[in-house]
């Protein structure tokens, strides 16, 4: 019996996955076959479905920036360029901005971080403690030097909703979805030949993409690629205030802190110290994260939080580039058809369109054309030329 070939076999169906499957398959200029192998259709314990689901300009890296506008321009138009036989999917864009806020302590990174955003036509302002308590009347600005208001393009949506957009219109475009996982890769020098699935099935492959979030690792490791990328979990609480806090953004406070609204009430989490985020798995809720850490730093900030009641909370895992915290996008230079796309450290879902495009690109062109991302390819790692972003969240 004939192997079945794909010309591309995409390994990991959610944002990143889905968005390749998409721009693939609507470039007419690619003519091959699309085979999507994702582990679990529900996506019930995928980043994309479990993140904060923001999407900002507000970072310090140029690409990171750049694939972010893009995400923003698409999501403008998604209803309308995702459509299936007249049906728009709704991806709730909200444009609620970003405000990173900064102690005096942090004026030097907000101001470096400024002078490059504008530098790239970020909408965004910067803004004094005066300023800031007229805007956001509900702030304590007293430990504040200054703030920054990104004024159009950033905000909040339905990730999931934005991930199956892209796959049902990547579905009518011709691609095939499977249920399953790819287990073994075949490698014969610097070519992959094929894979195996779960279920034993063997499938041969012009291009493999490695869009497998956490088990991206792993992926690699079957191809002989140590990808410097583990599993870091993230909680997330929901709570509600009953006091009315009007015109709120995505605010990031100098603690690393941070809250936005969600339907009636508000989305808030922190990321752990660097000594104290190991590599993890489980999805396990570490509920004092918010009674001792989280609430007294909410209450400092808006004294209305005092008042707070948090109702519901989750975790989820973040592809976590350990050297720089960058996503490692394109060709290991050992094998010149296995395509990476991992590492988001948590920019995943709102770098996925313009990271969908770009491996679309290197697919069918074999390089890179409507955005130049090789500054975020596999050189920097192996010469340690490393791109530490600096806007962590």
């Amino acid at each position: 019996m004939q192997t079945k070939h794909y010309d591309v076999i995409i390994a990991g169906g959610a944002a990143a996955g889905s968005a390749s499957a998409y721009f693939l398959t609507a470039n007419p200029d690619f003519k091959g076959s699309v085979l999507v192998v994702e582990k679990d259709f529900s996506y019930q314990y995928c980043a994309t479905a479990l993140s904060a689901a923001s999407i900002r300009h507000q970072f310090s890296t140029p690409e990171n920036i750049a694939m972010s506008q893009f995400g923003t321009q698409f999501l403008r138009r998604f209803g309308s360029v995702l459509a299936v036989d007249g049906q728009q999917p709704d991806a709730a864009f909200h444009e609620g901005g970003y405000l990173f806020l900064a102690s005096a302590a942090g004026m030097e990174v907000l101001l470096e971080n400024h002078r490059t955003q504008k530098a790239l036509d970020v909408d965004v302002a910067l803004l004094t403690p005066g300023q800031l308590a007229t805007r956001f009347p509900w702030l304590n600005t007293s430990d504040l030097a200054a703030g920054s208001l990104g004024l159009s393009g950033e905000g909040w949506l339905d990730a999931y909703g934005m991930m199956q957009g892209f796959r049902k219109k990547a579905i009518a475009q011709g691609a095939r979805y499977i249920e399953d996982e790819v287990v073994d890769v075949q490698r014969q020098g610097r070519r992959i030949t094929g894979v195996t699935l779960n279920d034993g099935t063997a499938l041969q492959c012009g291009t493999l993409i490695n869009t497998a979030g956490t088990g991206g690792p792993r992926l690699a490791r079957q191809a002989g690629i140590a990808l410097p990328v583990e599993s870091r979990k993230r909680c997330v609480f929901y709570f509600q205030c009953p006091t009315v806090i009007a015109g709120c953004p995505m605010v990031i406070d100098p603690s690393g802190a941070y809250f936005r609204p969600e339907g009636q009430g508000f989305i808030c989490g922190i990321s752990p110290a660097e000594s104290n985020d190991p590599e993890c798995f489980d999805f396990d809720v570490e509920h004092e994260l918010f009674d001792e850490t989280l609430w007294p730093l909410l209450a400092a900030r808006v004294p209305a939080f005092e008042a707070i009641r948090c109702t519901r909370s989750w975790a989820g895992h973040y592809d976590m580039n350990t050297l720089d915290h960058n996503v490692i996008i394109g060709a290991h230079p050992d094998i010149e058809n296995l395509l990476f796309a991992n590492g988001f450290s948590g920019h995943g879902m709102q770098q996925s369109p313009a990271v969908g495009r770009a491996l679309s690109e290197l697919v069918t062109y074999g390089k890179f054309q409507t955005l130049d991302l090789s500054r975020m390819g596999w050189a920097r790692i192996l010469n340690n030329n490393l791109i530490i972003e600096k806007n962590i969240v």
